[in-house]
Formats: structure tokens, C-alpha cells, sequence
């Protein structure tokens, strides 16, 4: 007898067996391919040259914030992306130039100055050199003058548009200051702009001697490679140097934060909805293998040796498995495509960042699922593959009243785990018990999935009470319960993981959105919040608004970011948080925001910051400390910390004084100004004013990326997890064939039989909902306490839509395929 015929013979006189089989590698190749794309497109994600396209050598700073732990072997850094831009010192670029074989080099600075009511985009005029800009009328500017685009919003001292030699003024970081326009000059499609000589630009630029990047051309017959190598020895440590497709990232820094995202999804996003994937499906093979148990018995008592068993099982597995994971990969490059494409039309991947696709990830899911299933199918085939051909009818009538001893050994370890992690996590604080928070929900997973069957006849039991008193269908699906406690582990575990996951997603963002809608509603106290309609506000602002008749207090607030080292150990990390820069008097702020000040007095100034309780905590510092933390550009500073408080989540996690920030961003204008008393009208110069109402509105919008985020992957997960689920189950129920005509045949009706399938699956849609919603509280209690300081918050509309779709999965899932059996073995 040969053994790939009978696998052969098999998949082709009993396709149904190998259906459910079929679907779950699908599945989990769709998953696995999607997520690796997206990983891959993080791992390579890059921008090509845009400005710097002429430039053929391009030195920048390091854009990441190195932070390092541990020591030896164990060193780590667990640095990012700084949130604003690194820049040079301008002392480099003599440096630069004088490398041999270098035609020139230009310290190229990009920033923004102001009108009135218009944001310009300004430069230094030397980077016409590789922009290729010319004036059509008058020269390069020299000191006190610029040059402007044609067509251009800015208007002199009588309204006019500007010709060459007229003066008009701009508001620059240093305040309001008059030029003399040198040039005008025509760019299409580069907005309003203005060029400065290079030494003034980098002097007004809002960071003086510090530049963007240096471009450096090179002298007739010098090759890029060289020059590059040249400069890169001459910068040493100082510069990173860029050439080719790389120069991309210098122009556009959100290509590291891009990176980020993509590698946080398809890493650890992934990693997660990779292992749901694999371990759903390994189940399912299992399962399949399982339930034709009678036929491999058959095959041990007329003489099959175990080798062969084990190698139609393989054989069987390697029919189904390519073919499954071939057109899964489909499905999931879509998936991966859709996803990639809703990041960037909701602005968190730039344009010009491009999808990665490659032969690679779809190679590794084919891989993946067929390993997956001969790994699954092996398992299941150990124990009838060696049992003696005497006993193996016999064994394959009864259904093992307990797990075996390695399922048993791993699954109480995780259970142990996770018991000892939830302790963790209740005792510790802020981040700690977040990310402690984590392993939680594995660990229980884990161990519902090894310990199955044990879990399901307690469930069986527990809930099997209730049901005796639902006549002689309920008692018959209580007693079927205890009896088949695998089949109906099988059918739980899909339901516990969708609920598992969505429920800690969903549950997450509800919580996290209502306590910064909370903390954003009590506090902000100002009666007007104005923003500009482009750009920042001008930098007399802040004084304008004060003077405004009724109005008792104004205060100019910079919206930016700065890293913060939070944890220790393992946990430790450069976390990333929100910050406002106070532009006014910082005793003011008071009168416009109630920032819920817990410990020490709001006494801002140079070198000193409030910060957030639960930012303090993680940090471990508290009022008198000193707080080492990276400013936006990156930029190491020691800081006191004078207050914390309570509402860092709603407002800003970190206050300081503007001028600690101003000359580390790229944008150097306070970005919000908030006024106590006035009129709406007094303030429509300024820019849009908003009232309280509307400026919590406004910041919520601010929150819809980590919404939608939130919501994919709960789409994601709980899709595939309800999929696998209703395969389970529909399994479940078409391998029930004999049961169910045996029922029939000693009388029970049509109505009797199927209203015991419909207890059976509540039975299991109540287990799973209550085993995954435990599960998740056990996670999200700690998780959510840790990031807000608050309860978990759960809609009941959201957690009554996901019960009720759990019930109606379980009832459709078993419903529809026993009628199709009912109607196939007649009636008596």
C-alpha cells in the first residue's frame, strides 16, 4: 500500500474532510503575508531625492536619539526618532568645503517666516546651487535684503505687490524686521518663498549656527563614491553622510517615523496576529486528524505500520498546504496594500514613501503554513500512529479524559505565568504595569489553548447546571459537553482569542479616549483658544491679545515633543511625549488651564518643567529632581522639575518656558494662543478662534489615527478569529454525521435535535465570551491604569455588539451545517 495514494485517495473521495483544514491555512497565510509586507516596507522604507536630487553628497545629523543600557554584551539602545529635526553645526560646512575635490559646499537651512496673515517657507541663497533657481529680475540678496517668489502674498507698507528695491516686512524668529527685495524669482509649485543671504538665514532661521544638512557638490571628473568617503572622513562622528536613493531621508525626516510605524505593526502587531494565526491553524489540523481517529485505527488493525500513518498524514498535509498558502498570500497582499494606503491618505506615511512588495514575505507564509501544518498533523498522529493495531478500534471510540502529560506540563506553567504577571502588573505603576500588562493576555491565551480540554469540561460542568432545566435537549447538550470536552475546546478557543483581542483593542482606545476627552474638558479654562490658519503666530502675538480690552490674561503655547528616559531594566525606554512651550508669562498659564497641580508651585523658567504625574512616576523623579530629557531636535538638557499634575494626558505631558524649546524646533512660532476674557471678534485677526467646546473637538481629531488604528486590528484579529471559530465549529458539527442519525433513529425529532445544537452552541458562545472578557480585563486593568490613571472604560453598546455577535457566530456556525446533515440522513 502506498502511502501518498492514500493520501491522495483521501483528498480526493473526502474533500470535506480537509475544507476546514483548507480554510484555516488560508487563513493564516493571508495574516502572516500581510503583516510581513508591511514589515518589509518599514525595514526598507526610504523617500526619494526630491530637493536634494542635484546634490549628489548630503550631510545630515543622526535623526535618532541614541539612549543606551546595560553594559558588555547586554548593551542595548532603545533610542527613536527624534520628534523634530537634528541639524549641524554651521562650523562643518567649511569643514566640508574644504575636502578635496569638493566644488562647494552649502549649509542648507529650511524655515519659516511670516506676514501678517501668511507663512512663508525661507532659505538660505546658496541653495540655489542644486535647487536651480534664477532671478528673473535683480541679484542674489546680501545682508538686509531677500528675494522673493513672483507672485508672492507679501504686500509693502502701501498694499502693493513688492517689486525689486521696495521694502517689506517679515516677521522672523528675531521679531519684525524690514528687507529690501533683491530678486524676484519664478518657482512654480514651490508655494511662497523667500531667500535670505546664507549667513543671515542661518542666523534668523530660529536656531542661529545650527544648519539642516550641508550639500556638497563635487569638481568636474570626481566621483560621488569618493567625495563621499572624503567627507565622510573629514565629518567623522559629527554628520551622517547621504548619497543616492538616502539622500531622501534628509529632506523628509518623517521616513524614520514612518519606518516605526510600519516596523510596530508588522513586528509586534504581527508577531501577535502571526501566532493567533499559526497556533488557530495548527488547531484546526489538529483537529481534522482528530476527528478521522476511526479510520487511522483502521488502518493500525490491518497492518499499517506507524511510519506509514505518519507519512499519509504528512503526504495529506503537503496536498493542502501549498496550495492554501499560495492563495492566501492573494488576499493578504491586498489586505497589506489597503492597510499601507489608509496609513497614508491619514497623513502617518509621507507620499513618498512606497509599499514594499517582494517574493519574500509571501515565501515565508507558504513556508510558514506548511510548517505549521505538518507540525500540527505530526502531533496529532503521534498517538495513533503507536498505538498497537489490537487496541487502536477501541481507542479511537473513547475520547481521552485528559490532556497529554507535555500539554499538561506547558499549559499550567503558562497559566502560572500569567496568575504571576497579573499580580505584577496590579502592584506596579505607570509603564511598568503596562507593559507588564502585555504578557498577561499571552500567557492566558496560551494557556486556555494547551489546557483545553480541562477548561471546556469545567465550562461544561458550570454551565451545563443551568442548562438541565432546559429539558431533554439541554440536558443531552450538557452531558455531549462533558463528554467531548476536545470538540468543544475546539470550537472555545477560536471565540475566547477574537473576544481575547478585540476586547483589549476596542477597550484600550475607549478608555484612553474618555480620560483625554475628561482631562481636556476640566482642563481647559480659557474662553478662547485662537489659531492661526497657517503656519504659527506672529511673535508680538501674545502682547496684542493682552492689550485687547477685557481680556485678563493671554498665553501663547508651542505644541511640540520631547523624549523622556522612562523604566528601568528591560522596560526601560526613550519614550516619546506631548509638550507645550509657554510664550508669555508662565504665571498666566494658570488663568487658562487647569492643569490639576498634585505636588510643588507652577514656577517655570529657564532650565525648569512640569511635568505629567504619571510621566514623573515612570521617569522616577518628583519636584526638586532633576529630569534629563532630549528636546525636539534631539538635544540633551538637564531640567528641575518644579510641579507635576494631573491632566497631562488631556493637555501637554511636559510645561516649560518657549525659550527652552523655541531654538530646537523647526517651527520656532507659538502654534496656539489662549485668552481669558475678550471677544471672539477681538481675536479674528490672529487666526480661527475656537471656544472651550470647540477646541476639544478639535484636539479629538487629533486622536482618529489611534482610533482607526485601534479598530483595524481589532477587525483584523477578531475577523480571523471569528472565521476560525465558525470553521471550527461547522467541523464540529459535519463530523457528528452518525451521532446525529443515531438520534433520529431511536426518535428524537428534527426540532429536538437541533434545539441541542443550539444549546451546545451557547454553551460555547457563553464560555468563550466569558473566558476572553476575562482575559482582557485581567490585561487592560493594569494597562489602562498604568497610561491614564483611571478604571476601564467599556461601552456597553460596544461590549453588547461583540456578545452578541459571539452568540449569533456559535448558532449560525452550528445551525446551517446540522440542518445539511439532518436533511442527509433522513428521517425515520
Amino acid at each position: 500500500m502506498r502511502t501518498n495514494g492514500l493520501a491522495r485517495a483521501a483528498l480526493r473521495f473526502k474533500p470535506s474532510a480537509f475544507a476546514g483544514t483548507f480554510i484555516a491555512l488560508f487563513m493564516a497565510a493571508m495574516i502572516v503575508s500581510a503583516c510581513g509586507i508591511l514589515l518589509e516596507s518599514g525595514a526598507r522604507a526610504a523617500a526619494p531625492p526630491d530637493r536634494y536630487a542635484a546634490a549628489p553628497v548630503v550631510a545630515a545629523a543622526d535623526q535618532k536619539a541614541h539612549h543606551y543600557t546595560g553594559s558588555g554584551d547586554g548593551r542595548s539602545d532603545i533610542g527613536g526618532p527624534v520628534p523634530d529635526r537634528a541639524r549641524l553645526d554651521a562650523s562643518l560646512v567649511a569643514k566640508a568645503a574644504a575636502v578635496p575635490g569638493a566644488r562647494t559646499a552649502v549649509g542648507d537651512v529650511t524655515f519659516p517666516v511670516r506676514t501678517d496673515r501668511t507663512a512663508l517657507t525661507a532659505h538660505g541663497w546658496g541653495a540655489t546651487a542644486f535647487t536651480g533657481e534664477q532671478p528673473t529680475k535683480g541679484r542674489a540678496p546680501a545682508t538686509g535684503e531677500v528675494a522673493l517668489t513672483t507672485g508672492t502674498p507679501v504686500r509693502t507698507a502701501d498694499g502693493t505687490p513688492p517689486a525689486v528695491g521696495d521694502r517689506v516686512t517679515l516677521h522672523t524668529a528675531d521679531g519684525a524686521r524690514d528687507f529690501r527685495v533683491a530678486a524676484l524669482v519664478s518657482a512654480p509649485g514651490t508655494g511662497p518663498t523667500a531667500w535670505f543671504a546664507d549667513r543671515e538665514a542661518v542666523r534668523i532661521s530660529g536656531h542661529p549656527d545650527r544648519v539642516d544638512a550641508i550639500a556638497v557638490l563635487p569638481e568636474k571628473g570626481v566621483s560621488t563614491a569618493v567625495l563621499k568617503d572624503r567627507v565622510t572622513t573629514a565629518l567623522g562622528k559629527q554628520a551622517l553622510v547621504h548619497t543616492g536613493e538616502d539622500r531622501g531621508s534628509v529632506e523628509e525626516t518623517r521616513v524614520d517615523d514612518a519606518a516605526e510605524l510600519l516596523l510596530g505593526l508588522g513586528g509586534s502587531f504581527g508577531g501577535v496576529a502571526t501566532m493567533v494565526a499559526v497556533f488557530t491553524a495548527a488547531g484546526t489540523v489538529a483537529l481534522s486528524v482528530g476527528q478521522r481517529a476511526r479510520e487511522y485505527a483502521l488502518l493500525r488493525a490491518i497492518g499499517t505500520t506507524p511510519r506509514q500513518v505518519r507519512r499519509a498524514i504528512a503526504t495529506e498535509t503537503l496536498l493542502v498546504a501549498p496550495l492554501a498558502g499560495v492563495l492566501g498570500c492573494l488576499p493578504g497582499i491586498a489586505l497589506a496594500t489597503w492597510w499601507f494606503g489608509q496609513l497614508r491618505d491619514k497623513g502617518a506615511i509621507p507620499e513618498s514613501v512606497d509599499l514594499a512588495l517582494s517574493p519574500l514575505p509571501p515565501a515565508i507564509a507558504v513556508a510558514a503554513v506548511i510548517l505549521t501544518g505538518l507540525v500540527a498533523g505530526w502531533s496529532a498522529a503521534r498517538r495513533p500512529s503507536r498505538v498497537r493495531p489490537g487496541q487502536a478500534l477501541a481507542d479511537a471510540a473513547v475520547e481521552r479524559s485528559r490532556p497529554g502529560p507535555v500539554r499538561l506540563l506547558f499549559g499550567t506553567a503558562a497559566l502560572i505565568g500569567g496568575f504571576v504577571l497579573a499580580g505584577i502588573a496590579r502592584s506596579a505603576s505607570g509603564e511598568d504595569a503596562a507593559n507588564t500588562a502585555l504578557g498577561v493576555v499571552m500567557c492566558f491565551m496560551l494557556a486556555v489553548a494547551l489546557l483545553g480540554p480541562l477548561v471546556a469540561r469545567a465550562c461544561a460542568a458550570l454551565v451545563g447546571l443551568p442548562l438541565r432545566g432546559a429539558g431533554a435537549p439541554g440536558s443531552l447538550a450538557a452531558a455531549n459537553s462533558r463528554s467531548n470536552a476536545r470538540r468543544l475546546a475546539s470550537a472555545i478557543t477560536p471565540i475566547v482569542l477574537a473576544v481575547a483581542f478585540a476586547s483589549t483593542l476596542l477597550f484600550m482606545h475607549t478608555s484612553t479616549d474618555r480620560a483625554t476627552a475628561r482631562q481636556q474638558n476640566a482642563g481647559v479654562t480659557a474662553d478662547h483658544v485662537v489659531r492661526p490658519a497657517s503656519g504659527g503666530l506672529a511673535p508680538d502675538a501674545v502682547a496684542e491679545a493682552a492689550d485687547r480690552p477685557g481680556v485678563t490674561a493671554a498665553v501663547g503655547l508651542l505644541k511640540t515633543s520631547v523624549m523622556v528616559p522612562t523604566g528601568s531594566g528591560e522596560s526601560a525606554m526613550l519614550r516619546t511625549a506631548s509638550a507645550q512651550a509657554v510664550d508669555g508669562a508662565p504665571e498666566t498659564l494658570a488663568a487658562v488651564q487647569d492643569l490639576e497641580l498634585r505636588t510643588g508651585e507652577l514656577a517655570l523658567g529657564p532650565g525648569r518643567v512640569a511635568l505629567d504625574a504619571g510621566l514623573a512616576d515612570a521617569a522616577g523623579v518628583g519636584v526638586g529632581d532633576r529630569l534629563s530629557l532630549r528636546l525636539p531636535d534631539g538635544t540633551r538638557t538637564t531640567s528641575e522639575v518644579v510641579a507635576t499634575y494631573g491632566h497631562g494626558l488631556g493637555l501637554a505631558e511636559v510645561t516649560l518656558v518657549r525659550a527652552d524649546a523655541a531654538r530646537h524646533v523647526s517651527d520656532p512660532f507659538a502654534t496656539e494662543l489662549w485668552v481669558k476674557g475678550g471677544s471672539p471678534q477681538q481675536f479674528t485677526a490672529l487666526g480661527t478662534v475656537l471656544d472651550g467646546g470647540d477646541y476639544t473637538s478639535a484636539r479629538s481629531v487629533d486622536r482618529e489615527l489611534n482610533a482607526w488604528a485601534n479598530h483595524t486590528m481589532a477587525a483584523v484579529l477578531g475577523g480571523f478569529a471569528a472565521v476560525a471559530a465558525a470553521n471550527t465549529l461547522v467541523m464540529t458539527v459535519l463530523d457528528r454525521r452518525r451521532e446525529l442519525g443515531t438520534l433520529r433513529l431511536i426518535g428524537s425529532t428534527r426540532r429536538q435535535v437541533l434545539r441541542m445544537i443550539r444549546w451546545e452552541a451557547l454553551l460555547v458562545a457563553v464560555a468563550g465570551v466569558t473566558l476572553g472578557s476575562a482575559i482582557a480585563l485581567a490585561t487592560l486593568v493594569p494597562m489602562v491604569r498604568g497610561i491614564t490613571g483611571e478604571g476601564v472604560y467599556i461601552p456597553p453598546t460596544v461590549y453588547g455588539s461583540l456578545v452578541g455577535a459571539a452568540v449569533v457566530l456559535g448558532l449560525a456556525a452550528t445551525a446551517l451545517p446540522a440542518r445539511a446533515v439532518l436533511r442527509s440522513v433522513g428521517r425515520v
